[in-house]
Protein backbone atom coordinates (compact mmCIF):
# COMPACT_ATOMS: atom_id res chain seq x y z
CA UNK A 1 0.00 0.00 0.00
CA UNK A 2 1.03 3.52 -1.12
CA UNK A 3 2.37 6.03 2.02
CA UNK A 4 0.32 8.79 2.94
CA UNK A 5 1.15 12.46 1.97
CA UNK A 6 -0.64 15.87 3.23
CA UNK A 7 0.22 19.26 0.73
CA UNK A 8 0.18 22.30 1.97
CA UNK A 9 -0.67 25.56 0.43
CA UNK A 10 0.66 28.70 1.57
CA UNK A 11 -1.38 32.18 0.43
CA UNK A 12 0.86 34.95 1.69
CA UNK A 13 -2.01 37.74 1.39
CA UNK A 14 -3.94 39.38 3.34
CA UNK A 15 -6.52 42.68 4.65
CA UNK A 16 -4.50 43.65 7.08
CA UNK A 17 -1.53 42.24 9.45
CA UNK A 18 -2.59 41.28 13.05
CA UNK A 19 0.01 43.02 15.68
CA UNK A 20 1.45 39.77 17.13
CA UNK A 21 1.79 38.00 13.71
CA UNK A 22 5.02 36.67 12.54
CA UNK A 23 3.56 34.50 10.17
CA UNK A 24 4.99 35.48 6.17
CA UNK A 25 1.90 37.38 5.66
CA UNK A 26 1.52 40.52 3.30
CA UNK A 27 -1.09 42.69 3.33
CA UNK A 28 -1.76 45.30 0.40
CA UNK A 29 -0.20 42.96 -2.08
CA UNK A 30 -3.62 42.17 -4.25
CA UNK A 31 -2.23 42.66 -7.62
CA UNK A 32 0.19 40.12 -7.01
CA UNK A 33 -2.00 37.49 -6.48
CA UNK A 34 -3.00 36.74 -9.79
CA UNK A 35 0.86 36.01 -10.73
CA UNK A 36 0.95 34.27 -7.63
CA UNK A 37 -1.35 31.75 -8.20
CA UNK A 38 0.22 31.01 -11.41
CA UNK A 39 3.74 30.36 -9.63
CA UNK A 40 1.84 28.18 -7.47
CA UNK A 41 0.44 26.04 -10.45
CA UNK A 42 3.57 25.63 -12.39
CA UNK A 43 5.61 24.79 -8.76
CA UNK A 44 2.77 22.04 -8.37
CA UNK A 45 3.58 20.53 -11.56
CA UNK A 46 7.05 20.56 -10.98
CA UNK A 47 6.72 18.76 -8.03
CA UNK A 48 3.72 16.20 -8.29
CA UNK A 49 6.04 13.61 -10.45
CA UNK A 50 8.29 13.32 -7.08
CA UNK A 51 5.00 11.94 -5.12
CA UNK A 52 3.80 9.36 -7.72
CA UNK A 53 4.21 6.77 -5.09
CA UNK A 54 2.11 8.57 -2.07
CA UNK A 55 -1.64 8.66 -1.82
CA UNK A 56 -2.55 12.59 -0.72
CA UNK A 57 -4.94 12.14 2.32
CA UNK A 58 -4.93 15.93 3.74
CA UNK A 59 -4.77 19.21 1.42
CA UNK A 60 -4.11 22.36 3.56
CA UNK A 61 -4.87 25.95 2.49
CA UNK A 62 -3.29 28.68 5.07
CA UNK A 63 -2.17 31.89 5.30
CA UNK A 64 -2.09 35.11 5.43
CA UNK A 65 -6.08 35.04 4.34
CA UNK A 66 -6.46 32.47 1.29
CA UNK A 67 -9.23 33.83 0.00
CA UNK A 68 -7.81 37.16 -0.72
CA UNK A 69 -6.61 35.62 -4.20
CA UNK A 70 -10.74 34.54 -4.65
CA UNK A 71 -12.62 31.62 -4.35
CA UNK A 72 -12.49 30.31 -7.73
CA UNK A 73 -8.60 30.50 -7.28
CA UNK A 74 -8.84 28.45 -4.58
CA UNK A 75 -11.29 25.88 -6.11
CA UNK A 76 -8.85 25.63 -9.42
CA UNK A 77 -5.93 25.03 -7.40
CA UNK A 78 -7.54 21.81 -5.42
CA UNK A 79 -8.61 20.98 -8.72
CA UNK A 80 -4.81 21.11 -10.28
CA UNK A 81 -3.53 19.18 -6.70
CA UNK A 82 -6.56 16.38 -7.50
CA UNK A 83 -5.12 16.34 -10.94
CA UNK A 84 -1.67 15.53 -10.65
CA UNK A 85 -1.49 13.88 -7.29
CA UNK A 86 -3.44 10.73 -6.17
CA UNK A 87 -5.73 12.43 -3.74
CA UNK A 88 -8.16 10.28 -1.23
CA UNK A 89 -11.93 10.07 -1.49
CA UNK A 90 -12.38 10.98 1.81
CA UNK A 91 -9.02 12.74 1.90
CA UNK A 92 -9.53 15.64 4.49
CA UNK A 93 -9.56 19.12 2.90
CA UNK A 94 -9.16 22.15 4.80
CA UNK A 95 -9.01 25.98 4.06
CA UNK A 96 -8.22 28.91 6.61
CA UNK A 97 -10.79 31.36 7.06
CA UNK A 98 -11.15 34.82 8.51
CA UNK A 99 -14.84 35.81 9.64
CA UNK A 100 -14.53 38.80 7.78
CA UNK A 101 -13.28 37.21 4.40
CA UNK A 102 -15.73 34.76 3.90
CA UNK A 103 -19.02 34.79 2.26
CA UNK A 104 -22.12 32.44 1.83
CA UNK A 105 -21.60 31.88 -2.01
CA UNK A 106 -18.11 31.23 -1.71
CA UNK A 107 -18.39 28.96 0.88
CA UNK A 108 -21.32 26.90 -1.35
CA UNK A 109 -18.57 26.93 -3.87
CA UNK A 110 -15.87 25.75 -1.86
CA UNK A 111 -17.80 23.06 -0.64
CA UNK A 112 -18.99 22.04 -4.09
CA UNK A 113 -15.16 22.20 -5.12
CA UNK A 114 -14.19 19.42 -2.35
CA UNK A 115 -13.28 21.33 0.42
CA UNK A 116 -14.41 19.76 3.55
CA UNK A 117 -13.28 21.57 6.45
CA UNK A 118 -12.97 24.73 7.85
CA UNK A 119 -10.58 26.59 10.24
CA UNK A 120 -12.14 30.22 11.36
CA UNK A 121 -9.70 32.45 13.17
CA UNK A 122 -12.39 33.57 15.93
CA UNK A 123 -9.87 34.68 18.40
CA UNK A 124 -12.22 35.78 20.85
CA UNK A 125 -16.29 36.75 21.75
CA UNK A 126 -14.92 40.34 22.65
CA UNK A 127 -14.57 42.96 20.43
CA UNK A 128 -12.47 45.14 22.52
CA UNK A 129 -9.96 42.56 22.69
CA UNK A 130 -10.02 41.92 18.96
CA UNK A 131 -9.45 45.26 18.33
CA UNK A 132 -6.59 45.41 20.65
CA UNK A 133 -4.29 42.82 18.84
CA UNK A 134 -5.70 44.87 15.07
CA UNK A 135 -8.03 41.73 14.15
CA UNK A 136 -10.17 43.19 11.21
CA UNK A 137 -13.79 41.88 12.29
CA UNK A 138 -15.96 41.17 15.09
CA UNK A 139 -17.87 38.42 17.17
CA UNK A 140 -21.02 38.96 15.36
CA UNK A 141 -18.83 38.44 11.89
CA UNK A 142 -18.05 35.18 13.75
CA UNK A 143 -21.32 33.99 14.36
CA UNK A 144 -22.15 34.81 10.80
CA UNK A 145 -19.63 33.05 8.82
CA UNK A 146 -20.79 30.08 11.63
CA UNK A 147 -24.01 30.29 9.97
CA UNK A 148 -23.00 30.72 6.41
CA UNK A 149 -20.40 27.39 6.60
CA UNK A 150 -23.49 25.21 8.01
CA UNK A 151 -25.57 26.55 5.23
CA UNK A 152 -22.98 25.53 2.96
CA UNK A 153 -23.08 22.30 4.27
CA UNK A 154 -19.45 22.33 6.23
CA UNK A 155 -19.62 19.80 8.58
CA UNK A 156 -16.17 19.68 10.18
CA UNK A 157 -16.03 23.10 11.36
CA UNK A 158 -12.83 24.58 13.75
CA UNK A 159 -12.42 27.29 15.77
CA UNK A 160 -8.69 29.40 16.46
CA UNK A 161 -8.74 31.13 20.50
CA UNK A 162 -6.37 32.98 21.40
CA UNK A 163 -5.72 33.20 25.25
CA UNK A 164 -3.41 36.37 27.22
CA UNK A 165 -4.74 39.14 24.85
CA UNK A 166 -4.27 42.92 25.95
CA UNK A 167 -7.01 43.68 28.84
CA UNK A 168 -7.86 39.72 28.81
CA UNK A 169 -9.47 38.02 32.35
CA UNK A 170 -9.71 34.93 33.42
CA UNK A 171 -13.83 35.32 33.35
CA UNK A 172 -13.53 37.74 29.66
CA UNK A 173 -11.63 34.11 28.29
CA UNK A 174 -14.08 32.03 30.35
CA UNK A 175 -16.59 33.59 27.72
CA UNK A 176 -14.71 33.43 24.96
CA UNK A 177 -14.60 29.67 25.26
CA UNK A 178 -18.61 29.45 26.52
CA UNK A 179 -18.97 31.60 23.41
CA UNK A 180 -17.10 29.07 21.13
CA UNK A 181 -18.60 26.18 22.61
CA UNK A 182 -22.50 27.62 21.65
CA UNK A 183 -20.82 28.08 18.12
CA UNK A 184 -20.92 23.77 18.36
CA UNK A 185 -17.43 23.30 16.45
CA UNK A 186 -15.83 20.04 15.70
CA UNK A 187 -12.88 21.17 16.66
CA UNK A 188 -10.91 23.96 19.07
CA UNK A 189 -8.00 25.14 19.05
CA UNK A 190 -6.76 27.32 21.61
CA UNK A 191 -3.32 28.75 21.63
CA UNK A 192 -1.28 31.11 24.47
CA UNK A 193 -0.37 34.63 22.93
CA UNK A 194 3.20 35.02 21.96
CA UNK A 195 4.63 38.08 21.49
CA UNK A 196 7.02 37.60 18.54
CA UNK A 197 10.25 40.04 18.34
CA UNK A 198 9.76 42.52 15.36
CA UNK A 199 6.27 42.43 15.67
CA UNK A 200 3.83 45.82 16.28
CA UNK A 201 3.11 43.55 19.32
CA UNK A 202 6.43 43.17 20.63
CA UNK A 203 7.03 47.04 20.53
CA UNK A 204 4.35 48.21 22.21
CA UNK A 205 5.76 45.89 24.85
CA UNK A 206 9.29 47.08 24.93
CA UNK A 207 7.47 50.27 25.13
CA UNK A 208 6.04 48.99 28.85
CA UNK A 209 2.67 47.70 28.10
CA UNK A 210 2.00 44.90 30.23
CA UNK A 211 0.12 41.92 29.24
CA UNK A 212 -1.49 39.15 30.83
CA UNK A 213 1.51 37.09 32.49
CA UNK A 214 2.60 34.02 32.78
CA UNK A 215 0.74 32.59 35.33
CA UNK A 216 -2.76 33.96 33.85
CA UNK A 217 -1.72 31.98 30.75
CA UNK A 218 -0.86 29.12 32.91
CA UNK A 219 -4.57 29.34 34.41
CA UNK A 220 -6.41 30.16 31.29
CA UNK A 221 -4.67 27.16 29.81
CA UNK A 222 -6.17 24.69 32.45
CA UNK A 223 -9.39 25.66 32.52
CA UNK A 224 -9.70 25.31 28.98
CA UNK A 225 -8.86 22.40 29.37
CA UNK A 226 -11.18 21.17 32.20
CA UNK A 227 -14.15 23.24 30.04
CA UNK A 228 -13.65 21.93 26.51
CA UNK A 229 -13.29 18.20 28.02
CA UNK A 230 -16.28 18.73 30.38
CA UNK A 231 -17.68 19.39 26.90
CA UNK A 232 -17.06 16.18 25.31
CA UNK A 233 -14.00 17.32 23.47
CA UNK A 234 -10.69 15.16 23.64
CA UNK A 235 -7.44 16.88 24.01
CA UNK A 236 -4.80 15.35 21.37
CA UNK A 237 -2.31 17.87 21.46
CA UNK A 238 -1.27 20.60 23.86
CA UNK A 239 -3.34 23.14 22.16
CA UNK A 240 -6.04 20.63 19.57
CA UNK A 241 -8.98 19.65 20.87
CA UNK A 242 -11.80 17.70 18.82
CA UNK A 243 -14.86 15.76 19.06
CA UNK A 244 -14.56 12.11 18.73
CA UNK A 245 -13.57 11.04 15.15
CA UNK A 246 -12.47 15.43 14.23
CA UNK A 247 -8.85 15.56 15.25
CA UNK A 248 -7.06 17.44 12.61
CA UNK A 249 -5.67 14.86 10.19
CA UNK A 250 -3.40 17.08 8.26
CA UNK A 251 -1.63 18.87 11.59
CA UNK A 252 -1.05 15.29 13.46
CA UNK A 253 1.23 14.68 10.55
CA UNK A 254 3.63 17.61 11.95
CA UNK A 255 3.77 16.08 15.10
CA UNK A 256 3.26 12.09 13.99
CA UNK A 257 6.17 12.79 11.54
CA UNK A 258 4.60 12.26 8.68
CA UNK A 259 5.65 13.27 4.70
CA UNK A 260 4.39 16.41 3.80
CA UNK A 261 4.77 18.94 0.89
CA UNK A 262 4.94 22.67 1.35
CA UNK A 263 4.36 25.06 -1.78
CA UNK A 264 4.64 28.49 -1.44
CA UNK A 265 7.18 31.36 -0.12
CA UNK A 266 7.67 30.44 3.99
CA UNK A 267 6.38 27.08 3.47
CA UNK A 268 8.21 23.90 4.90
CA UNK A 269 8.73 20.38 3.63
CA UNK A 270 9.55 17.17 5.47
CA UNK A 271 9.47 14.48 2.02
CA UNK A 272 12.29 11.95 0.83
CA UNK A 273 14.24 12.17 4.17
CA UNK A 274 15.02 15.74 3.29
CA UNK A 275 13.78 18.50 5.18
CA UNK A 276 13.64 22.27 3.36
CA UNK A 277 11.57 25.33 3.23
CA UNK A 278 11.52 28.09 0.44
CA UNK A 279 12.06 31.56 1.19
CA UNK A 280 10.10 34.07 2.92
CA UNK A 281 9.90 36.30 -0.42
CA UNK A 282 6.72 36.97 -2.42
CA UNK A 283 8.40 38.23 -5.65
CA UNK A 284 11.44 36.11 -5.17
CA UNK A 285 9.32 33.01 -5.04
CA UNK A 286 7.43 33.88 -8.11
CA UNK A 287 10.96 34.69 -9.89
CA UNK A 288 12.21 31.40 -8.90
CA UNK A 289 9.49 29.39 -10.10
CA UNK A 290 8.75 30.93 -13.40
CA UNK A 291 12.30 31.72 -14.44
CA UNK A 292 14.69 30.08 -12.25
CA UNK A 293 16.31 31.35 -9.44
CA UNK A 294 17.63 30.86 -5.60
CA UNK A 295 13.78 29.47 -4.30
CA UNK A 296 15.26 27.47 -1.35
CA UNK A 297 15.96 28.83 2.07
CA UNK A 298 16.90 25.74 3.86
CA UNK A 299 17.81 22.29 3.18
CA UNK A 300 18.77 19.20 4.91
CA UNK A 301 19.01 15.35 5.27
CA UNK A 302 18.24 14.70 8.21
CA UNK A 303 20.54 12.01 10.02
CA UNK A 304 18.85 9.39 12.54
CA UNK A 305 20.05 11.21 15.66
CA UNK A 306 18.17 14.32 14.89
CA UNK A 307 14.71 11.89 13.93
CA UNK A 308 15.32 10.84 17.39
CA UNK A 309 15.06 13.98 19.08
CA UNK A 310 12.37 15.14 16.93
CA UNK A 311 10.16 11.93 17.86
CA UNK A 312 10.68 13.26 21.28
CA UNK A 313 10.33 17.01 20.73
CA UNK A 314 6.82 16.13 18.14
CA UNK A 315 5.40 12.99 19.65
CA UNK A 316 5.15 14.72 23.31
CA UNK A 317 2.99 17.51 22.09
CA UNK A 318 0.65 15.08 21.68
CA UNK A 319 -1.69 12.69 24.03
CA UNK A 320 -0.23 9.62 22.20
CA UNK A 321 3.02 10.37 23.61
CA UNK A 322 6.30 7.62 23.45
CA UNK A 323 6.53 4.15 23.15
CA UNK A 324 9.48 2.72 24.49
CA UNK A 325 9.70 0.04 22.28
CA UNK A 326 8.47 2.27 19.30
CA UNK A 327 11.65 4.30 19.84
CA UNK A 328 13.91 1.40 20.88
CA UNK A 329 13.00 -0.16 17.33
CA UNK A 330 13.02 3.06 14.86
CA UNK A 331 16.58 4.49 16.72
CA UNK A 332 18.17 1.72 18.21
CA UNK A 333 18.71 3.93 21.13
CA UNK A 334 18.17 2.66 24.82
CA UNK A 335 15.49 4.44 26.51
CA UNK A 336 16.54 3.81 30.28
CA UNK A 337 17.73 7.13 30.40
CA UNK A 338 14.58 8.79 29.51
CA UNK A 339 12.70 6.07 31.83
CA UNK A 340 13.83 7.62 34.94
CA UNK A 341 13.57 10.84 33.89
CA UNK A 342 9.59 10.26 33.17
CA UNK A 343 9.37 8.84 35.99
CA UNK A 344 10.15 11.53 38.42
CA UNK A 345 7.90 13.57 35.83
CA UNK A 346 5.57 11.02 36.45
CA UNK A 347 5.67 11.53 40.60
CA UNK A 348 5.49 15.24 40.00
CA UNK A 349 2.30 14.48 38.29
CA UNK A 350 3.80 16.09 34.99
CA UNK A 351 3.09 12.90 32.74
CA UNK A 352 1.38 9.27 32.96
CA UNK A 353 2.05 6.37 31.54
CA UNK A 354 -0.82 4.17 29.85
CA UNK A 355 0.43 0.78 28.52
CA UNK A 356 3.67 1.53 27.92
CA UNK A 357 2.87 4.87 26.24
CA UNK A 358 4.00 8.25 28.30
CA UNK A 359 2.55 11.08 27.45
CA UNK A 360 2.18 14.72 29.66
CA UNK A 361 -0.29 15.68 32.02
CA UNK A 362 -1.84 18.77 31.21
CA UNK A 363 0.33 20.42 34.18
CA UNK A 364 2.79 18.64 32.21
CA UNK A 365 1.78 20.44 29.00
CA UNK A 366 2.47 23.94 30.29
CA UNK A 367 6.44 23.13 31.21
CA UNK A 368 6.48 21.11 27.84
CA UNK A 369 9.62 23.25 26.70
CA UNK A 370 11.48 22.42 30.03
CA UNK A 371 11.11 19.35 30.44
CA UNK A 372 11.70 18.37 26.50
CA UNK A 373 14.84 19.94 27.02
CA UNK A 374 15.78 17.71 29.93
CA UNK A 375 15.23 14.50 27.84
CA UNK A 376 16.90 15.65 25.39
CA UNK A 377 19.95 16.18 27.29
CA UNK A 378 19.68 12.41 28.99
CA UNK A 379 19.16 11.35 25.38
CA UNK A 380 22.70 12.05 24.82
CA UNK A 381 23.20 9.72 26.91
CA UNK A 382 21.93 6.74 24.96
CA UNK A 383 23.87 4.10 24.11
CA UNK A 384 23.54 1.78 20.73
CA UNK A 385 24.59 -1.63 22.26
CA UNK A 386 22.19 -1.14 25.28
CA UNK A 387 19.43 -0.79 22.68
CA UNK A 388 20.61 -3.72 20.89
CA UNK A 389 20.68 -5.56 24.05
CA UNK A 390 17.70 -4.93 24.76
CA UNK A 391 16.35 -5.66 21.52
CA UNK A 392 17.68 -9.15 21.68
CA UNK A 393 16.44 -10.33 24.48
CA UNK A 394 12.75 -9.05 23.62
CA UNK A 395 13.22 -11.44 20.78
CA UNK A 396 14.63 -13.87 22.52
CA UNK A 397 18.20 -14.52 21.11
Amino acid sequence: MASTLGVYLHIPFCKSKCEYCDFYSLPGHGERTGAYVQALRAHIDETAPLARDYRVDTVYFGGGTPLMVGEKALCDLLGLIKKRFRVERDGEITVEVNPDSVSLKALKRLRRAGFNRLSLGMQSALDSELAAVGRPHTFAQTCQAVEWARKAKFKNLSLDLIYGLPGQTLESWRQTLEAALALEPEHISGYGLKVEEGTPLWGRVERGERLPDDDFQADAYLMMVDLLQSRGYQQYEISNFALPGYASRHNLKYWLMKPYLGFGPGAHSDFGARRYSFLRDLEGYIRAVTSGGRLLDEDEIIPPGERAAEYLMLRLRTVRGIEEWEYRREYLMDFDPLLALLTQYERQGWARQDQGRWAFTPEGFLRSNQLIGQLLEHQAKATLPSTLHYLRRREGK
